[in-house]
């Protein structure tokens, strides 16, 4: 057997080609030899790591959504700050969004195993405003998957329209306006619990 140095190696190739390779082909398209290519191993490693291609993909899915749910963690106290800084991070990591909207798009609905990374994560994220609602921080007559869900939906509206963003000097100027409407958005819906956030923390 291969040392384990080698072995974690291989995986962390295999990792980091099969994340590119479905952000940019999605489920469908995307192609175990273009992978293992890419990782400079074999197609039977890959195998040797995953069973098959879905599973590869949840795999990194969840990872990726475990790196934008540390680099912007739920506030369910002020959700007009949170929706604007998950809007920045989509934005400058339009490949992460990507990957994510692929899974949503693709994969077999009813078929997600129970302990699916991404389903654990929206769980624990209805927990969390479940509990924030019952603290009185958040309006217990909404559902708290339908809070989730537009919150969400809010602050990625922008992240896959490329055709309607202007390119050069004229971008940053238009995102920020656009931003600033998903921050005003959510905070109509869900305002900032007052003495929990202060306004500029809903906008920065």
């Amino acid at each position: 057997m291969p040392p384990r140095s080698s072995i974690d190696a291989t995986s962390d190739r295999i990792i980091a080609a099969a994340t590119a390779e479905f952000a940019r082909h999605g489920i469908a398209g995307a192609r175990v030899e273009r992978i293992a290519k890419a990782a400079r191993t074999g197609k039977e490693r890959v195998y040797a790591y995953f069973r098959s291609k879905e599973e590869l993909y949840r795999f990194v899915a969840g990872r990726e959504l475990a790196a934008m749910a540390e680099a912007v963690p739920l506030d369910p106290t002020d959700l007009p700050g949170y929706a604007g800084r998950m809007h920045d991070h989509a934005t400058s990591h339009p490949e992460r969004h990507r990957l994510m909207m692929w899974g949503q798009l693709e994969l077999p609905a009813g078929e997600t195993p129970s302990d699916d990374p991404v389903q654990e994560s929206l769980r624990g994220k209805i927990e969390q405003l479940r509990k924030a609602q019952g603290a009185g921080h958040l309006d217990p007559s909404w559902e708290p998957e339908d809070i989730l869900v537009f919150v969400s939906q809010l602050a990625l509206s922008w992240a896959g329209q490329t055709g309607l963003v202007p390119v050069g000097a004229e971008r940053d100027a238009f995102m920020a306006a656009h931003r600033a409407a998903i921050v005003a958005a959510v905070q109509r819906l869900f305002p900032a619990a007052a003495g929990d956030a202060s306004p500029a923390a809903a906008d920065s």
